[in-house]
């Protein structure tokens, strides 16, 4: 066995640093949201998606220990969630050209 003391780093500042840069990334996911800037839909989906990877990546690295963990352990999750993420665009994905907007006058109130 390994002492845990000597291979992890329990430094409360790097803790502090990591939760200042989900904040962060929070606040501009948040913006982003609230503001519209990108004309296209799909590209703010896209750079929200993004910030949301990141944030995933800085948890599980840090306060999950992942980061502490061997090359193989940290390569099974990898390797699980691109299959997971595979599985689920063949599930969803061919249906997704069947959602329409609803008919025009469907969903407007009349006065």
């Amino acid at each position: 066995m390994h002492d845990i003391a000597t291979t992890h780093d329990d430094s409360k500042g790097q803790y502090f640093w990591v939760w200042g840069a989900l904040l962060v990334l929070t606040a501009a996911e948040v913006w982003l949201g609230y503001n519209q800037i990108f004309k296209n839909p799909a590209h703010m989906l896209e750079i929200l998606l993004i910030l949301s990877i990141i944030k995933s990546a800085l948890i599980i690295g840090w306060f999950m220990h992942l980061k502490f963990e061997t090359a193989l352990m940290r390569w099974l999750l990898v390797v699980s969630v691109v299959a997971c993420f595979v599985i689920m665009y063949f599930f969803f994905f061919p249906d997704a050209d069947r959602v329409q907007p609803p008919p025009s006058g469907v969903g407007i109130q009349q006065s």
